[in-house]
């Protein structure tokens, strides 16, 4: 999908690769959501729900569409979907220093906890995994 090859800067390395996406949809419990502009995809979400949990795997946004509110859009729908489908607690895993930090904290995600020198970069840096979480809305 060409939104994962523009949304994730390569410098970070270690991205999500089509097939792996692929490989989840079949399994019970995920979703993907699809935001569209004229009927060319501009950024999705991919989630699953385990138990009463729902947790964002992925969120991706075009580069030269984001900061328009597409990846809001994609949060809250998540939100709405994981809470229409019973899910009590939201979370998700971001590298520490991501942009959409921002995005998730706006939306009420705290850091619960932080997986140190998670992700390899291509520069050979590392970086720390954080897990955020937030109620699901009533």
């Amino acid at each position: 999908m060409r939104v994962m090859e523009d949304s994730f800067d390569p410098a970070y390395g270690e991205g999500w690769t089509a097939p792996q996406c692929a490989g989840l949809m079949p399994m019970p419990g995920v979703w993907l959501t699809l935001a569209r502009d004229g009927g060319k995809v501009v950024g999705f979400a991919l989630a699953r729900m385990v138990a009463d949990e729902a947790e964002l795997l992925l969120l991706a946004v075009e580069r030269g569409r984001q900061h328009q509110g597409i990846g809001q859009m994609l949060l809250d729908r998540f939100t709405s979907i994981s809470a229409s489908r019973g899910a009590g607690r939201l979370h998700l895993e971001v590298r520490d220093g991501n942009h959409a930090i921002k995005l998730y904290s706006r939306s009420g995600f705290i850091e619960v906890g932080r997986r140190r020198n998670y992700y390899n970069g291509r520069d050979g840096q590392v970086y720390d995994a954080l897990t955020l979480a937030r109620r699901a809305p009533r």
